[in-house]
């Protein structure tokens, strides 16, 4: 498995819909160099930075997805 660093430089616009989150963004991609992990196993890890406000938004948006999916879930009657 390949291993990435992304760094989100400046995401243009971001919406969701039909369970997906959509992203138009600036970001830097580079390979990430393998890690060994404390026990000395090769741990593959890609990594997403981004801001906080970055951050705040993207989690609006999967909260609210998250909220639209409860309402179309049944209930249960127990």
């Amino acid at each position: 498995m390949k291993t990435y660093d992304i760094e989100i430089r400046r995401v243009k616009s971001m919406h969701q819909g039909h369970g997906l989150v959509y992203m138009r963004l600036d970001a830097a991609v580079q390979p990430q160099p393998r890690h060994r992990d404390d026990d000395g196993t090769l741990e593959p890890s890609t990594v997403l930075k981004l801001t906080e406000e970055n951050a705040r938004v993207l989690f609006l948006l999967l909260k609210q997805q998250l909220a639209d999916f409860d309402k179309k879930k049944p209930k249960s009657r127990f």
